[in-house]
């Protein structure tokens, strides 16, 4: 494997990381107090393509491949400081757009994709529940044959852009005798629709442009033709979907981490105490040089990941190590960036701080940390 970027894609992040820069940045700690989604900022996004990737051109998206993918999404964890909006474009594409794209019929990918790479739908995933977090087994929404349709009843907890949700991958219960393999379907609900209604908003300690709800689906009438990806091929959906998730939203995580690298050399440079900056002593050098092993592992980790998406049978067990290496990287990195800044990092003022509350999320969304290891263990016959 060759990892050296293309010249498209070195281009395709110079020019994410320029936009990012000059477009999404503006405001970003008032965003964070205020907890605010911007429709616009969004809707800028979409004009550069970021929430189509590697959707087909004819489908509305830019067609790359999935190791393009990630490179893109780095940058634009490296160029965005605004954790939460990468984090919500994110969830969108990995958990909505890309199943769709692989599991949707013709009709929903005509009805659907286009739409949801050029900004006019906001889309999301629902699968967490009140009481079936890691445990998807325990998965309590159902679905009940009504003629040629189903009527879902449930509710839905914890979901990513769910209050601003315009369409929704739900996952319900259709044969409980089969259980979670096979017994779980993937139903497209659009917002609007008898019956469901997006609940309460949460606020959040990090994340806090990214708005997540609840979800309550009663009575909820849906045609055949809002299964995605057959009856009972639910469990086949969401394993895949975690796959690109896994990988591709962590892959922005890796943005982030070069960038608490770039802001750390930065201030130990400028810095200075007891007649010398700061960088000069070996306590805070050595921490640096730590972030930067951990940067140079998490990257080539994702590539790898990234690189297998599309060519492997299989890739959960990539997956599953990408996603717990660079999530508990981040959150030290973002630790050590904190402690190189010292007072000056523990204030609102030095955006460090946010990166951090952002960055505790990422060991648990997606699947946490002891679930991971759960994955790795099984993969190893444990």
């Amino acid at each position: 494997m060759d990892f050296s970027l293309t010249d498209e894609q070195r281009m395709l992040r110079e020019n994410i990381i320029r936009f990012a820069r000059q477009e999404l940045n503006d405001g970003v700690a008032q965003r964070d107090r205020d907890q605010i989604f911007l429709r616009r900022l969004w809707q800028k996004c979409a004009e550069v393509g970021i929430q189509g990737l590697p959707v087909p051109e004819e489908s509305g998206g830019s067609g790359l491949d999935p190791l393009s993918c990630a490179i893109a999404l780095e940058a634009l964890g490296y160029g965005c400081h605004d954790g939460g909006l990468v984090f919500s474009l994110c969830a969108h594409l990995l958990s909505c757009v890309v199943p769709i794209w692989k599991f949707g019929n013709e009709e929903q990918k005509r009805r659907y994709l286009t739409r949801l790479c050029d900004g006019s739908l906001v889309g999301v995933h629902a699968m967490t529940e009140p009481e079936s977090g890691s445990d998807a087994f325990a998965l309590r929404t159902r679905a009940e044959r009504d003629g040629s349709g189903f009527r879902l009843y449930g509710t839905k907890m914890f979901i990513t852009n769910g209050p601003v949700a315009d369409l929704v991958i739900v996952f319900a219960m259709t044969d409980p005798k089969k259980g979670y393999y096979g017994g779980v379907t993937a139903f497209l609900v659009e917002k609007g629709t008898p019956g469901f209604n997006q609940g309460q908003k949460f606020e959040k300690m990090g994340l806090r442009t990214s708005p997540i709800g609840e979800l309550v689906f009663e009575n909820v009438y849906v045609s055949a033709e809002a299964v995605l990806g057959g009856i009972g091929g639910g469990s086949t959906l969401f394993t895949h979907a975690m796959d690109w998730e896994r990988i591709c939203l962590f892959a922005s995580h890796v943005g982030t981490m070069e960038y608490l690298l770039d802001k750390a050399i930065e201030y130990a440079r400028s810095r200075t105490q007891f007649g010398q900056p700061i960088g000069k002593f070996q306590a805070v050098s050595h921490r640096i040089a730590e972030m930067k092993a951990h940067l140079e592992a998490a990257r080539l980790l994702t590539y790898k990941a990234a690189w297998n998406l599309d060519r492997a049978r299989s890739v959960s067990l990539d997956a599953a190590i990408t996603k717990l290496f660079v999530s508990e990287s981040l959150v030290k990195a973002a630790l050590a960036t904190v402690q190189v800044y010292g007072g000056y990092g523990f204030m609102t003022d030095y955006e460090v701080e946010r990166i951090l509350r952002d960055a505790v999320g990422s060991t648990i969304y997606s699947g946490t940390s002891e679930m991971q290891k759960n994955i790795i263990a099984r993969w190893l016959g444990l």
